[in-house]
C-alpha cells in the first residue's frame, strides 16, 4: 500500500550550513548534529529505502522558526534559501518526495505574502507550515490575518507545528521550564491554545474553507472531548470583565457548539506509535481529516523508529480498507493536489 508520510521534517543542505551559522541559540539545535537523516539526503534516503518503494514524505522543515533564526529584514531570506532547497530536493527525487511545505518568516508579514506568491503559484508548493505563536505571539493578532486569507483563497493546507522553549515557565515563580516540561507537556498545550484562539477568534466563520493540519493528531483536543464539549458551552461563566456568552451564542445561531469547530481541523498520526491515540484521534476527527505522519527523524534511532511504530500502530487498529486507504495516503492526495501540477500552471486548476 502507498504511504504518505504527511509531517515529516528535513533541512536543505544550503539551509542547515547557514542556519548553523547564524542560529543565536547554539544550544537548542545540538540535538540535530547528532541526526544525519535530517540534513543529509543520503542517509534519508537510504533509510526510506527500508520501508519500501510506496513510502513517501511530504517535506516540511524543522524547528527551530524561521521568525526566531534572524530578524524581519534577515529571515526572508533564509526562507527563500530553505524553499529552494525543499523544491530542489522533491525535484530531483519525484518518486520519494511528491511534495513539499513552503516556510515563511512570520515576523515579516508583507515578505510572508510575497514568498507564499512565489511558492504556491510559481513553485507548486503544497500549503505553508507555520507554529503556534510568533516569538510569543498568537496567530489570531490582526497582523496575521493576510496570511489565513490567502491560504484560504488557496484552497491548501496549512501545516501547524508546535513551538515552544524553557523560557516558558512552568510556574510565575520560576524564570525557566525544568525537566524538558516545556515540550513534553508544553508542546501539547501550545497546538491546543493556537486552535482555541483560532476557533473563538472565529476563523472557521470568516474562512470556512480553512484547513490546518495540527500536528501529533491535534495535541489535547481530541482527549479532551467532552471537557471541550459541555465546557465551552458555558464560554464566559468563569470570566469577568468580558462577556465571552456573546461567542457561543452567536455559535448557537449558526447552529453550532464550540466544540463542532475543533472538528474542522485535520491531524496526522504523529503519536509515537500509540494506537490508542490514533484511535481517538480517528474517532475525533474523522476518517476523512486524518493523515499518515511520523515525526520523521525525531526519535531515539535518529529516522526509522517513529515511521515503524506508527505503521505498526496503525496496523493494530485494523482499520476497514477504506479508512485506511484515506488515513495512509487518499487524504494527502486530496488535500494537496497531487494528483495534479499547482503553481506555475494555475494553482487551483
Amino acid at each position: 500500500m502507498k504511504k504518505i508520510d504527511a509531517f515529516p521534517h528535513i533541512f536543505p543542505p544550503k539551509f542547515f550550513e547557514k542556519m548553523l551559522e547564524v542560529a543565536p541559540d547554539k544550544a537548542a539545535i545540538k540535538r540535530w548534529l547528532n541526526i544525519p537523516v535530517l540534513y543529509d539526503l543520503d542517509a534519508r534516503l537510504k533509510m526510506m529505502d527500508e520501508f519500501g518503494p510506496d513510502y513517501q514524505q511530504i517535506l516540511t522543515l524543522s524547528l527551530p522558526t524561521l521568525e526566531a533564526l534572524a530578524p524581519p529584514d534577515k529571515s526572508p531570506d533564509l526562507a527563500r534559501l530553505a524553499n529552494d532547497g525543499m523544491a530542489e530536493i522533491c525535484a530531483a527525487h519525484p518518486k520519494r518526495f511528491p511534495g513539499w511545505v513552503a516556510s515563511i518568516a512570520m515576523n515579516n508579514v508583507p515578505e510572508c505574502l510575497k514568498e507564499m506568491e512565489r511558492t504556491i503559484e510559481k513553485m507548486g508548493a503544497r500549503g505553508i507550515q507555520i507554529f503556534t505563536n510568533v516569538n510569543g505571539r498568537p496567530l489570531d493578532e490582526r497582523e496575521f490575518a493576510p496570511i489565513f486569507e490567502r491560504m484560504h483563497a488557496y484552497d491548501l493546507p496549512i501545516w501547524l507545528h508546535p513551538t515552544r522553549g524553557p523560557s516558558m515557565t512552568d510556574y510565575a515563580s520560576e524564570n525557566k521550564s525544568k525537566f524538558e516540561i516545556w515540550w513534553l507537556f508544553g508542546w501539547p498545550y501550545e497546538t491546543s491554545a493556537a486552535c482555541a484562539r483560532m476557533v473563538f477568534s472565529g476563523f472557521f466563520d470568516r474562512w470556512p474553507n480553512l484547513k490546518v493540519i495540527t500536528h501529533h493528531m491535534g495535541a489535547m483536543i481530541p482527549y479532551l472531548e467532552d471537557r471541550i464539549g459541555w465546557g465551552m458551552d458555558q464560554l464566559g461563566a468563569r470570566t469577568a470583565g468580558e462577556d465571552y456568552t456573546v461567542i457561543v451564542k452567536d455559535m448557537k445561531a449558526k447552529g453550532r457548539r464550540p466544540v463542532d469547530y475543533f472538528h474542522l481541523f485535520y491531524a496526522d498520526t504523529s503519536v509515537n506509535g500509540s494506537s490508542a491515540a490514533i484511535r481517538c484521534g480517528l474517532d475525533f476527527f474523522g476518517s476523512d481529516r486524518a493523515l499518515f505522519g511520523t515525526d520523521c527523524p525525531f526519535d531515539p534511532q535518529g529516522g526509522p523508529l517513529f515511521i515503524r511504530e506508527t505503521l505498526r500502530a496503525v496496523e493494530e487498529l485494523k482499520l476497514e480498507q477504506e479508512v485506511l486507504d484515506k488515513l495512509m495516503h487518499g487524504n494527502a492526495e486530496r488535500l494537496l493536489r497531487l494528483d495534479r501540477r499547482i503553481g506555475a500552471c494555475g494553482c487551483g486548476e
